[in-house]
């Protein structure tokens, strides 16, 4: 079975559902509560381990209860422990999350310990990366670390796959390092300068990605279904799976988890897409992060 490396994130949600997000200065009386596991780094990862992958993951949580909770959570996942770093002295990161009636989701996040990957926790897990067939990266820990991880997979010929969210401005030489680049609509524009409306203009900035140095690019367009683009000229529009949306939360890891455990099966991209865009849509009809993710038996 083809190895995976997942490098982020590791947070713990306190969500609240509400009928509407308040306005500013506004209090607004939600209803129901629920603290779950969280961060794009940890929900890809138990994405991919709920889809058959064989994954390892390196985060850094605190010294808190926040940080013990993780780590019983991951053992549970079956994930290994040995790149669950602990910084001593520092807080686990933590996310306030409010849903709305129509599933919608307004997300601040404190990153605590996620701040504090550093370039020698990756030297630490370098063996890991080369021997890789794929490095999943997203963008909530410091964008040095992101490099630097891209780098050593790129020279050892590990595929590096980048979900650049939270939204942010990317390096050239990191685009060019990526082979594949899993955005959606605002975080592509925010990339591309490109505003996206329609197929066409998905095509257009998915172009100047694949211009920019990225060897493909996977579009994520919410209800609209996801945009996959080759090189070549090679564009497919892969169809929503039509649900009825709780918690759009988490929606697009669960989606880049599946992704890449789909590929590292030896699927073509838009077989993959097509895999992961079944795996969120079940997600968005539960509530939470890691607490929607499906499991490999429920995909059909």
């Amino acid at each position: 079975m083809a190895k995976i490396v997942v490098i982020g994130s590791t947070n713990t949600d306190l969500v609240i559902k509400t009928e509407r997000m308040p306005e500013p200065s506004e209090t607004v009386i939600g209803g129901s509560f629920m603290m779950t596991a969280g961060g794009k780094g940890a929900n890809q990862a138990v994405a991919a381990v709920r889809m058959g992958g064989d994954v390892l993951f390196v985060t850094k949580v605190g010294d808190d209860m926040f940080g013990e909770e993780s780590q019983r959570h991951f053992a549970e996942e079956n994930l290994p422990s040995e790149y669950i770093f602990v910084e001593q002295g520092a807080p686990s990161g933590v996310a306030l999350i409010t849903v709305d009636a129509r599933g919608e989701n307004s997300i601040v996040v404190a990153p605590g310990a996620n701040d504090m990957i550093s370039r020698a926790d990756i030297d630490a897990v370098r063996s890991q990366i080369e021997a890789a067939d794929y490095l999943l990266l997203q963008l909530e820990i410091p964008m040095e670390v992101v490099e630097y991880a891209a780098d050593v997979a790129f020279k050892a010929g590990t595929k590096v796959i980048l979900n650049p969210a939270p939204a942010s401005t990317l390096s050239r030489e990191l685009i060019s390092k990526l082979y594949l680049i899993t955005p959606n609509r605002t975080e592509c524009q925010l990339l591309t300068g490109r505003q996206i409306s329609d197929e066409k203009s998905a095509e257009a900035a998915a172009n100047t990605l694949l211009s920019m140095g990225a060897q493909s690019v996977i579009i994520t367009l919410g209800s609209r279904g996801a945009l996959v683009a080759e090189s070549g000229g090679k564009y497919e529009l892969i169809p929503a799976q039509h649900v009825v949306a709780v918690d759009t939360t988490a929606a697009g890891d669960v989606f880049n988890g599946a992704l890449v455990v789909a590929l590292s099966e030896g699927r073509s991209l838009v077989e993959a897409a097509h895999f992961a865009t079944r795996a969120s849509a079940i997600s968005v009809t539960r509530m939470g992060a890691q607490s929607s993710i499906p499991y490999r038996i429920e995909i059909k």
